[in-house]
């Protein structure tokens, strides 16, 4: 076998595995997918096929439109949508100021300040959950949007934590000249730093707008009111073991729910790459 020939039969076999392990990772998206097509007596008879014995497009995407509880899947969206975008935004605004002055500032204990910002990381989400029942039952926002946004205003550790590895890999000597020039502490962040960590700043709103808009914990434990779940609760309103169980309408609105994600990777997804490139090279 010449070199040529043994280069083209590597090429096969890695492109061959390559395809058959991307098909294998797809699978499940096009599963959903294709359930969304699928009327409910084959769902489950018909599982492992991906083509429709029986079509049902319009009956299941309609039926799932209509929502539930009186609640069309249109306010579902809107309340995902809004709730998202602004604990997205205030998030990573939030994370942005703490990162800059834990890295870039010298105050009283900031290395006191940034290792308890780094435990965090290790307490699970979950146990927070009742100390902010609490505080904000106190505030009187039990089911009101505020109280699926208000966690999410004061940044997150995981962000702060990868914003600070870019801070301090840009070099002091910046912020000097421009200080020199007449900069403040909020112009050299805003000219000089966020610049540079733009792809730091958009992986950070990429994590957050994904974590956020998936989260059925919080709206579960703080909203009471059908008219304003988000997505995940309102999803799992479809079935329902006393009544009547509608698999297409879950499956074709679990489709929907995705777009928003999928189009908001697509569109930012290289700055994902360099971020998380840039982060593992620097550090």
């Amino acid at each position: 076998m010449n070199r040529k020939t043994k280069k083209n039969l590597n090429s096969i076999i890695f492109h061959t595995f390559a395809i058959g392990l991307g098909f294998i990772m797809i699978y499940p998206l096009l599963w959903l997918i294709a359930s969304s097509f699928k009327s409910n007596a084959t769902i489950f008879t018909d599982a492992y096929s991906l083509i429709p014995k029986e079509w049902n497009i319009i009956e299941n995407y309609v039926s799932g439109w209509a929502g539930v509880g009186g609640v069309s899947f249109g306010v579902f969206f809107k309340n995902s949508l809004v709730v998202t975008l602004i604990s997205t935004i205030t998030c990573v605004f939030s994370s942005l100021f703490a990162a800059y002055a834990l890295s870039r500032m010298e105050f009283f204990l900031s290395k006191f300040w940034f290792g308890c910002v780094m435990v965090t990381l290790m307490i699970p989400g979950q146990v927070m959950i009742v100390p902010q029942y609490i505080i904000l039952k106190r505030l009187n926002l039990i089911d009101t949007t505020l109280v699926l946004i208000l966690p999410w205003c004061f940044g997150g550790a995981f962000f702060i934590f990868l914003l600070i590895q870019f801070f301090r890999s840009i070099p002091v000597e910046l912020d000097e000249a421009a200080s020199i020039d007449g900069c403040g502490k909020i112009g050299i962040l805003f000219k000089v730093l966020i610049p540079v960590v733009k792809p730091a700043i958009i992986t950070s709103a990429i994590f957050a707008f994904y974590w956020s808009w998936q989260d059925f914990f919080q709206p579960l434990i703080f909203m009471n009111t059908t008219s304003k779940f988000t997505i995940p609760l309102a999803l799992n309103m479809y079935l329902d073991p006393q009544s009547y169980n509608n698999y297409g309408g879950l499956f074709a609105m679990s489709w929907v729910s995705l777009i928003p994600i999928i189009i908001f990777f697509i569109i930012f997804q290289r700055y994902l790459v360099d971020g998380i490139a840039s982060d593992g090279i620097k550090g």
